[in-house]
């Protein structure tokens, strides 16, 4: 078992976190509140009502919590490549088969649904939550006090599956997308290696080339996982008030019924937009930390 990937995979992920959670907040409020035509007029209303907190509310629970996820995605999947490799290659030094590196970037991506879940209903629940500000006017009075009070609430009024509301939505959104995440990652450094020779995650050097396939990576995995992200948004804040959607494909018939296929891509921009900065951040802590637990072992 690769236990350096697991602790490099643990830091970049709370790394990314803390870089890419006020455009998240945007992006999550847009895709499930129909009051916001855009994303300056969502970005001037948050810091109307609720001030800059606005923007970081959730985030405790995910940066607490993500280094668990990103652990089991990075580990998950340098294992599951390992062991393609060894059932396939005799020599060590044979590159990785780019549907290897497919197949268990999609593996890391759905094994990290059981963990991530729970953590990620409670983020979006709150970050859907217009609470207002010390020094605001307004006097309502929010469901939610935080996110461990939420995480009961949610579990003590819709039982222990209620946490996994959405998780369905989410194994669709992060499978497909972090198989494509790591496809396009390899595949940049590959292109853009001075010897030419494939450079799999955890052998970097070059940090331009990481910056760039790494930021470029997570913008194409949102490509592929926004339509999912609209969904398990959705289904995620449904019962914060009353219930809408009866299941996973009714929220998507519901949803193009009502708004027409362009709201299956709300928030891709703002994705794109964020996956770059946070997946380079990731990916640049993620080889750095790999490459001091190797030094010194």
């Amino acid at each position: 078992m690769q236990l350096a990937d697991f602790i490099a995979g643990s830091v970049g992920g709370a790394f990314g976190v803390a870089v890419g959670h006020p455009l998240d907040t945007v992006k999550v409020k847009m895709q499930t509140q129909r009051k916001f035509t855009g994303v300056w007029q969502c970005i001037r209303s948050t810091y109307r009502t609720e001030g800059m907190y606005g923007f970081y509310k959730g985030m405790s629970m995910p940066i607490t919590t993500v280094s668990v996820s990103s652990s089991v995605v990075f580990g998950t999947y340098r294992n599951a490549l390992q062991v393609f490799h060894q059932l396939s290659y005799k020599s060590a030094d044979a590159p990785s088969a780019k549907l290897h590196i497919f197949l268990s970037g999609l593996a890391g991506g759905i094994a990290q649904v059981s963990v991530m879940s729970p953590a990620d209903i409670v983020k979006v629940r709150l970050q859907c939550q217009t609470e207002p500000y010390e020094g605001s006017d307004l006097k309502a009075r929010p469901k939610y006090r935080g996110p461990m009070h939420c995480l009961f609430t949610i579990a003590r009024e819709e039982g222990v599956l209620g946490l996994y509301r959405g998780a369905g939505a989410l194994a669709l959104r992060d499978g497909p997308s972090f198989a494509t995440y790591f496809l396009v990652y390899n595949t940049v450094c590959e292109w853009l290696s001075p010897d030419n020779n494939s450079q799999a995650v955890g052998k970097k050097t070059d940090w331009k080339v990481v910056m760039f396939a790494g930021g470029l990576s997570g913008m194409c995995g949102w490509c592929i996982g926004t339509p999912m992200d609209v969904i398990k948004a959705r289904l995620q804040t449904d019962g914060m008030d009353k219930r809408r959607y009866r299941g996973l494909f009714h929220c998507v018939r519901e949803s193009v019924r009502i708004e027409g296929p362009g709201v299956l891509f709300k928030g891709l921009v703002l994705n794109c937009i964020r996956a770059f900065p946070v997946n380079m951040a990731v990916f640049v802590m993620y080889e750095l930390v790999l490459s001091l637990i190797r030094t010194e072992s």
